[in-house]
């Protein structure tokens, strides 16, 4: 059985195909462990299960559920702390359901965010070398080389936030305890420690396939106005997150010395978006775990 997790708020998320599961260390020191049966869209829906297509559902899907869970893991914490003003009124206007609102404002944040640094900014600096030369390849390419750049800077300040270490190093205890279980070997403490926190089929690689991808097929666009390249750039997004996918699960099965040339950078990657974690922290990660795969 495949499976796959997230790194959340002192905890981790793991799925399988049939369920989902969070282990959550709250401050008191308990983990809490919260399981759902879910249903992923590319069997609700089978045409979403097809080629390319299931990337972009997955991607879709992976976005929700994770800020979902973030969300989820983030609320142990925040329940000493008093509402704010807003908080209060979502709550009054939309009665209960204020979780839900804020969770959405979230994800159009993100993406208006994403939007803006990672294409707009590259596509603005790109914009100088125009004087240099008119090969529309050229500048495309070279737009993408900033945006990759733009990209990996982002992901290396983010990793010094002192929060956001605390989250790598539970995305290095969510590695481990996959690697184990699959080598087929009981999830201890013991056993998970021995494993690396690098993994071909993490969404870091993911991330940074899409950034690979993009520029290949980007610069075959020409160099249109602004607006048409927002629009081109926003609607091949599903095409270039389902190459991106097939490439991953590639990576994730292939023991080819070509398939480990490619996965090299985005292990190397994981350098920064992961840590070495801690014996709690490995323990918050089996019970997800087991908790997702039915032993617990």
């Amino acid at each position: 059985m495949q499976v796959g997790g997230q790194a959340v708020i002192e905890g981790v998320m793991m799925r399988t195909p049939d369920k989902m599961a969070i282990a959550v260390r709250k401050p008191d020191g308990e983990i809490e462990v919260n399981v759902e049966n879910i249903e992923p869209i590319t069997k609700k829906y089978k045409i979403l299960s097809l080629p390319l297509l299931r990337g972009a559902a997955a991607m879709i899907e992976s976005m929700i559920v994770g800020i979902r869970m973030l969300t989820y893991s983030a609320s142990f914490y925040e329940e000493e702390e008093e509402k704010s003003k807003f908080e209060k009124y979502l709550d009054e206007k939309f009665k209960g359901k204020s979780d839900n609102i804020i969770m959405g404002m979230t994800l159009f944040t993100s993406f208006i965010f994403a939007i803006l640094l990672f294409v707009l900014l590259p596509t603005f600096i790109a914009n100088f070398i125009k004087t240099k030369t008119q090969n529309t390849i050229y500048i495309n390419l070279f737009e993408g080389i900033i945006r990759l750049i733009v990209f990996l800077i982002y992901i290396y300040l983010i990793s010094k936030m002192e929060d956001i270490k605390r989250v790598f190093e539970y995305h290095g205890a969510e590695h481990k305890s996959v690697f184990c279980y699959e080598a087929g070997l009981p999830l201890t403490v013991e056993n998970v420690s021995k494993f690396s926190t690098l993994h071909p089929r993490c969404g870091t690689n993911f991330l940074l396939i899409v950034m690979l991808i993009s520029i290949f097929i980007f610069s075959f666009l020409g160099w249109p106005n602004i607006l048409m390249r927002l629009l081109s750039r926003i609607l091949l997004i599903p095409v270039v997150a389902g190459v991106s996918y097939e490439v991953l699960k590639w990576f994730g099965k292939s023991n080819s010395f070509l398939s480990k040339i490619f996965a090299y950078p985005g292990l190397m990657l994981q350098k920064l978006t992961t840590r070495e974690p801690d014996d709690e922290q490995m323990e918050v990660s089996i019970k997800a775990l087991k908790a997702a795969i039915g032993e617990e």
